[in-house]
């Protein structure tokens, strides 16, 4: 049986604001772009790259979350009393 687990993401990661999440993922791959350091050094910049997308993600998912949520609330017809809604 296979299993689709997601990958635990660092709890240093996990801590940053979507901002500091996104400003370090700018610098990784700034960093890959310019093609210095080993293999073995861009390979584990390129998995914390990696685990910083997915945290971007979920911060951009979780707010348009609660962006959808609010207009839904806001689009429902208030109740009034004496109406039957």
């Amino acid at each position: 049986m296979t299993t689709s687990a997601k990958p635990q993401v660092p709890a240093d990661i996990e801590a940053l604001s979507y901002e500091d999440a996104r400003d370090q993922l700018i610098e990784i791959v700034s960093s890959l772009e310019s093609g210095a350091g080993t293999l073995e050094e861009s390979l584990s910049l390129w998995e914390r790259g990696e685990a910083l997308a997915q945290h971007c993600q979920r911060w951009l998912d979780d707010a348009r979350n609660r962006l959808d949520a609010a207009r839904q609330v806001a689009d429902e017809p208030e109740a009034t009393p004496g109406s039957n809604v």
